[in-house]
């Protein structure tokens, strides 16, 4: 998890606000604030954060589709990192994975949320013993075929 995701992104434009509640000065209520950085709540705040996660990331590794990166290691073994919106999924061996995250972590203050069970309505599962990741969307399926059959 990237905390404050939304403020990383440098403005490429030129955007004011009105006077925030509470920051009114006296006589100068008429004038407006320039925007220096991002703030949450502006339309452009996901995009801005995406392209500086964008640019940070092609430093190191490939883009296979948008928010979707992969490294080819040496070894024929293959890293992947995976953005949606403030959020990380890191693919590979546990080794490689604490490297990847120590990369992110120093350009991006990030919260490691530990082993991926659920993302996106998708169930995580692994056996590590078996080398086997199970990926599954049962509750989706279960949830589509409630609705066809209510109809």
């Amino acid at each position: 998890d990237v905390k404050t995701a939304f403020l990383h992104g440098g403005l490429d434009e030129e955007l004011y606000i009105l006077q925030p509640e509470g920051f009114l000065i006296p006589g100068k209520e008429h004038l407006v604030c320039k925007l220096r950085h991002s703030l949450y709540g502006l339309k452009q705040a996901p995009r801005l954060w995406y392209k500086k996660f964008d640019l940070y990331a092609l430093k190191w590794l490939q883009s296979a589709d948008p928010c979707l990166y992969m490294k080819k290691e040496t070894n024929g073994s293959r890293s992947i990192l995976v953005l949606y919106v403030d959020d990380m999924l890191i693919a590979r061996s546990m080794t490689q994975v604490a490297g990847i995250k120590m990369q992110t972590q120093i350009a991006f203050s990030t919260k490691d949320l530990g082993n991926a069970k659920h993302i996106l309505g998708i169930r995580i599962r692994q056996d590590r013993q078996k080398n086997i990741l199970f990926v599954s969307q049962e509750k989706y399926i279960e949830k589509v075929l409630g609705k066809i059959s209510d109809d």
